[in-house]
């Protein structure tokens, strides 16, 4: 049975989402990886979409690549997310696939969600953890971690030289990492994102947080919403920058990421019919 040609949409974020909502409106065949089964839910049932949920490690990749007859690769995976982006830039290399990544673009460090200047002393940029959990900036401090549990484990010698709580997801994977990583129930909130400016404000302010720790991930990731509230409240705010990454080709336009995938598919089906943007 011949297998139609598809873009591998390495998804997990909102604007994989987005992307996979437009790429069904128009047409385009697409196959989306995830790594749990509950972001399953987040794409749209059609059948020119495939969600596929599982790690992809070792033989297992050329083996989806192969079976999903994947013919470009469309990367819109979290900035922070280095391990899957750079298997697929080799994985493009060695089958010789177009690549493009898609990522939501910085924040404007110096406005609020509202457009409005923002200046505050207090709102530093390190460039890794490690930065951060080697110096002295937690000391004293009630923290609120909103990194992810994956980063949780790293902060455990701090446990007994500041008060720290953590926001996760609402999963138990999130949960016991958490709680392996030295945080009690009463410091946890288990909640998805997106988060208002009044959620938050509302956290911060019952927790009486002092220092905020945070990836720089752009709107998406609610780094306005930090920056404003950091502002308004006098909490200092802690971003942790992107790791760098050497992609081939990138870009932040919505519009050229479909056109990517429109232009490879239109070469392999030979088919320059396919419904227009």
């Amino acid at each position: 049975m011949t297998v139609t040609p598809s873009i591998w949409l390495i998804g997990g974020t909102s604007e994989s989402r987005e992307l996979a909502q437009i790429l069904a409106l128009n047409h385009l065949p697409c196959t989306i990886s995830v790594t749990t089964e509950s972001a399953r839910s987040l794409y749209p049932s059609t059948p020119l979409l495939q969600v596929w949920v599982g790690q992809l490690e070792g033989d297992r990749l050329q083996v989806f690549i192969t079976s999903h007859n994947i013919i470009a690769i469309l990367d819109a995976s979290h900035p922070y997310a280095i391990n899957i982006s750079r298997l697929a830039i080799e994985a493009a290399r060695k089958y010789s696939l177009p690549y493009l990544r898609y990522e939501r673009e910085l924040t404007n460090n110096s406005q609020d969600t509202n457009n409005k200047p923002i200046k505050n002393d207090t709102i530093l940029s390190l460039p890794s953890f490690e930065t951060l959990i080697e110096a002295e900036y937690l000391a004293g401090e009630r923290v609120l971690l909103t990194t992810g549990y994956r980063t949780l484990h790293l902060f455990q010698p701090w446990q007994e030289r500041s008060l720290m709580y953590a926001r996760v997801l609402p999963s138990v994977t999130s949960l016991e990492a958490a709680l392996a990583a030295g945080f009690t129930p009463d410091r946890l909130i288990g909640i998805r994102p997106p988060i208002s400016l009044e959620l938050e404000r509302a956290l911060w302010q019952h927790w009486q947080i002092t220092l905020v720790v945070s990836k720089a991930s752009g709107t998406p990731g609610g780094e306005p919403i930090k920056r404003q509230l950091a502002t308004e409240l006098g909490v200092k705010l802690i971003l942790i920058d992107r790791p760098p990454v050497a992609y081939p080709h990138q870009t932040n336009d919505l519009s050229a990421a479909v056109a990517f995938c429109r232009t490879h598919l239109c070469d392999r089906l030979g088919n320059p019919s396919l419904p227009p943007n």
